[in-house]
Parts: C-alpha cells; structure tokens; sequence
C-alpha cells in the first residue's frame, strides 16, 4: 500500500511539475506543438481525406473551395488540399534534413577551426567567401549544375547554410579554448580530440539547437522559392513552391490556389521560429534566472 501510494504522489508531483515549465516556455511549447500538427499532418495526409495529387479533372477545373475540392482546384482540375498537404511533407523533410546536415557539417569543421590556429586562417577564408554569397543565390547556381530533384535541393541548401554554422562554432570554441577546465584538460596530457569531445563539444549543444530551427525555417523558404523559379523540385512531385508558381498566374481569378499553399508555408516558418525562440530563452542561463 505503501509503494502504490508513493507512486501516486510521484505521479502527481511529475504532473504539477510540467506546469511550470509551460508556463515559462509558453513561446517554444506552442511552436513544438504547431510544428507537431503539421508534421503528423504530413505524415498521414494519404487518411486525411486526400487524393492523388496528380489526378487530373480538366472538368472541373478552377473549382472554388467546397465540399469536394476543400481547397478547390487548380488550372488542370487537381485537388489543392491533397498537393498542399503532400507539398508540406516536402518542405518539412527538405528543412530536417538540411538542418541536420548543416548542423553536422558545419559543427566538426567548426570545431577543428577554433581549436586548431593553422586551420583556422584557412577555413574562415572560405567560409567568408561562401558567405559573401547570399544563400539563396548560393543555392540557384548550385542548382543549375544539377538536375532539379529534392536531394539536390537539400545539398545545395546545405552547403549554403554551412558557413553560418561554422562562424557560430568557432565563436563558442574561440571562447572556450581559454577557459580553466579545457587549459587543465591539455596540462594534464588530455589527446586533441578528446579535449574537443568531452570539454568543447557539450558546451556547443545549446548555441546548435537554436542554430539548426532558423536554419531548419530558412531551409524551407529557399526549397520554396528555388521551386518557384523553377530550379527546385521537379513539376511531377508537388512542393508548396511549385503549387504557388503554378497559381501565380491566376491569382485574380482563382486566388485560392495560392492562398492555402501560402498560408500553410507560413504557419510551419512561424512554428520553427517560435520553437526555436522558446528554446533560445529556455537555455539562456541569464534569462532562466529571471524566470
């Protein structure tokens, strides 16, 4: 009776606990649970009432919101609802990914720059060539050596977002590198790399997660645009930029086609900005305090 009752109360102090937390961080708990939405939405769109995004009804085209066409339909009678929500499954996995490459990429040559004096000459040089270059620009002249695809979208985005990730590591690790712990660590014998992995390397956790949602957001912007121009994804799969470029030319007669896409563009930006922001002033100690 003892041991139910105990648990009982650690049950309950666990969920009085979370109260807080979400009182604290209203900001990144509403972005997470935004985020969330649109991404489980993308993941079951195939049982939320879609169709084939590429079925053609050319009776039906221009259709206006209703029943049938929730969203209505585009110029060639295609469902807009099902290709914006196939459209944000796109931009959702071409925003992780790149995010996740950037962060990875961009975390071991920055690590190695900061720590390292002879490389770090070298590889800021680089780098401030490559940022000189606005990413979206970056991205479309990467992307004209390719063929359009969404795996060549990512590496081209990547690549110009790498830079960012870089100068924001080496900064922390430029930081760091003084401190009493790591000079203690390299006076008592510790190996280069182990100095970097267990003294540096936690220390640049915070800086990364705030890092990869703007990168993750800025990701999702470009795909969008590059696709609009036409130096994204190809027109056989549907991504929000291609659905916006197909509708632009409609807009006064069937602004609808643009206006979903658009808005569900904008509602998943907002989500990561507002995650990323919430974790910003969870994991400022000085803000923390204040809290």
């Amino acid at each position: 009776m003892a041991s139910i009752a105990t648990s009982g109360v650690g049950a309950r102090s666990r969920k009085f606990a979370l109260f807080p937390f979400v009182r604290r961080h209203r900001v990144a708990v509403l972005g997470g649970a935004l985020l969330a939405t649109m991404v489980l939405a993308a993941l079951l769109a195939p049982w939320l009432g879609t169709v084939d995004p590429q079925a053609l009804a050319p009776t039906r085209r221009l259709r206006p919101p209703s029943q049938a066409f929730w969203f209505g339909s585009d110029m060639l009678g295609r469902d807009v609802y099902s290709r914006a929500l196939y459209g944000i499954r796109i931009s959702l996995i071409v925003g992780a990914s790149v995010g996740l490459l950037s962060i990875f990429i961009g975390l071991v040559i920055g690590l190695l720059a900061g720590y390292i004096r002879v490389l770090d000459a070298i590889v800021m040089r680089v780098m401030d060539g490559m940022m000189a270059i606005p990413p979206v620009l970056l991205a479309i002249a990467l992307m004209t050596l390719t063929r359009p695809s969404v795996t060549n979208v990512v590496i081209a985005i990547t690549v110009a977002e790498i830079p960012r990730v870089v100068r924001l590591v080496r900064s922390v690790v430029l930081s760091l590198r003084e401190q009493p712990f790591v000079e203690a660590a390299v006076a008592s014998g510790t190996g280069l790399f182990r100095t970097i992995i267990v003294h540096i390397l936690p220390n640049t956790r915070a800086a990364l997660m705030v890092q990869g949602t703007y990168i993750f957001a800025s990701a999702m912007i470009v795909e969008a645009i590059l696709s609009f121009i036409g130096a994204g994804t190809p027109p056989n799969i549907p991504s929000l930029g291609n659905i916006l470029a197909e509708g632009r030319s409609l807009f006064q007669v069937a602004f609808h086609i643009i206006l979903f896409p658009g808005l569900l563009l904008s509602a998943a930006v907002l989500a990561v900005n507002l995650l990323g922001d919430g974790l910003r002033d969870a994991l400022d100690p000085r803000l923390a305090r204040q809290m």
